[in-house]
């Protein structure tokens, strides 16, 4: 059995959780963690913006992504199963936050520039109402689809792999094997994202 499956706790409860366990984590690390710091700043910005940071992993040392299903805005039922054989970009996002407007040119860009080696996108927005996504999308010319995970089921999936579950902007690169090969906290830079797919890319 996978060791990172859930257990029978409701969704609810788990959000709750992951919720009380985030503060909690803050409070701890305040004095080291970038995201903490802004926590506790109280600046109003309703989000935890990343640092930037980017984390490779070895391929032996690649997690799996298993036990993610959600639905996308246009009705389409997805689950990490169809994840394998591609090589796929999860973008954790909401339409008022400033990092995922700013990066929003890039990642369609470099879905344009990627699509034809196979490499699929896909937002995964953790607030926002059909039509606000919608906007989004026309405003930035976005053409690859979005979950709509505002019950937090493909977020919760996720923060078993090291995704905070506060931290928007949150980029994941995941190998032809459905697995974690890389993340970045924060706004994505393009050429750095584009630099993490390319390695992907040329695995074989």
């Amino acid at each position: 059995m996978d060791q990172f499956v859930t257990s029978s706790i409701s969704r609810r409860g788990l959000l709750a959780a992951t919720g009380a366990a985030l503060a909690l984590g803050l409070a701890a690390c305040a004095s080291t963690d970038p995201l903490a710091k802004q926590a506790n700043a109280g600046d109003g910005k309703n989000y935890i913006a990343g640092d930037g940071s980017v984390t490779e992993y070895k391929a032996a040392d690649r997690r799996q992504v298993t036990g993610l299903t959600g639905t996308l805005f246009d009705g389409t039922k997805v689950d990490s199963a169809s994840f394998t054989g591609h090589i796929t970009v999860l973008n954790l996002w909401y339409a008022a936050c400033s990092p995922c407007r700013a990066e929003a040119p890039g990642l369609q860009a470099l879905h344009t520039e990627f699509a034809p080696q196979g490499v699929q996108f896909y937002g995964v927005n953790i607030r926002d109402e059909k039509a606000t996504a919608e906007a989004f999308d026309r405003t930035f010319g976005l053409t690859y689809p979005s979950f709509n995970d505002k019950d937090g089921g493909v977020l919760l999936a996720l923060t078993r792999y090291g995704v905070p579950p506060a931290a928007v902007p949150t980029t994941l690169v995941l190998d032809r094997q459905g697995r974690i090969s890389a993340r970045i906290l924060g706004q994505a830079d393009k050429g750095t994202l584009r630099a993490l797919i390319t390695t992907v890319v040329g695995e074989k």
